[in-house]
């Protein structure tokens, strides 16, 4: 069985989407288990994002309750509302005088008119369909790849291919699992591809840059602080430069969030112990990523709508 995010125990997706009638574009989102630790590191010159901050190793909560992977721009982040109201009917938040408040970041990316109509894009709505949909899935389910969830209406190398979501794990001694998921929607191209060699028939002129971006979520059900989930956020990017060229951009929001579930203990017994058992799961993230990633290109289908036909990439 192909590896995926969910081999992470407790960890859970759900993907919502709208194809045709002006529509190519959804939502994802990534439900963990109470108490999950959680910290994200923005690095794209232009990102969408909500409750961010509120990640800092620094601030009150250290948990996370969802995360939100969605399409529409800053329009789409009001999809992170819906997963928040789904979040909070299930009790799952941080507890204040008679509730709770849950800690639902997001980030979007950009897929604005890529089914025909700027104004079809995801709602609160799809958020918490999506987050009910996370819910309902069994452990371990597989998870859809492709053009799917928030990666409906992803595109890479300027808008001459398609891309969207995928998925990867790798797993390390001792019952380590590290997950990644991505949705892939890069200016740039799978890594050793120009722009240029990327443009689709001899004769298109190579578009001006777009708003793209790439979000990632990774996760591991080993044991961190907030402060190592950050770093572990920070190390991952790199899985991102080694399978985009260019990352990172001032046109990508590039994005990754990370999430540990705390369930199986790093080796701590000495101070170098501590040091190799971090380093090799922030390696291991790194390496997630690229698959995931390259996953996410592997798996997009060609579509056509009325703004265009966006070819598979085909396998990388």
């Amino acid at each position: 069985m192909t590896s995926k995010i969910t081999d992470v125990p407790e960890i859970r997706v759900g993907h919502v989407q709208r194809i045709g009638d002006g529509w190519l574009s959804g939502v994802t989102v990534v439900l963990p288990p109470p108490g999950t630790v959680g910290s994200v590191d923005v690095r794209g010159g232009g990102p969408g994002t909500h409750e961010t901050d509120a990640l800092d190793p620094t601030t009150l909560v250290p948990t996370v309750d969802a995360v939100v992977l969605t399409g529409g721009s800053a329009f789409g982040l009001i999809t992170a509302h819906g997963a928040q109201r789904w979040c909070e009917e299930q009790g799952r938040g941080f507890a204040v005088p008679g509730g709770v408040v849950p800690i639902v970041p997001a980030a979007a990316i950009f897929d604005l008119g890529r089914g025909g109509d700027i104004t079809a894009r995801p709602d609160e709505a799809m958020g918490y369909e999506a987050a009910a949909a996370a819910a309902a899935a069994n452990e371990h389910a597989d998870v859809g790849r492709g053009s799917i969830g928030a990666g409906t209406g992803a595109v890479i190398g300027r808008g001459a291919f398609k891309a969207g979501v995928g998925t990867s794990s790798i797993t390390l001694d001792g019952g380590v699992v590290v997950g990644a998921l991505a949705v892939v929607n890069a200016l740039g191209m799978p890594f050793g591809v120009s722009l240029r060699q990327a443009e689709p028939g001899s004769t298109r002129q190579v578009a001006p840059p777009a708003l793209n971006t790439t979000l990632v979520v990774v996760a591991t059900n080993a044991v961190l602080d907030p402060a190592e989930c950050k770093r572990t956020a920070s190390a991952a990017h790199a899985g991102l430069a080694r399978a985009l060229s260019p990352s990172h951009t001032l046109a990508d929001g590039d994005t990754v969030f990370a999430l540990a579930t705390c369930a199986v203990g790093l080796d701590r017994s000495s101070e170098q112990a501590r040091q190799v058992s971090l380093i090799t799961l922030q390696s291991a993230a790194a390496d997630a990523v690229r698959l995931a990633v390259l996953d996410g290109v592997a798996s997009a289908d060609s579509i056509t709508t009325a703004a265009g036909t966006f070819p598979a990439y085909g396998p990388v």
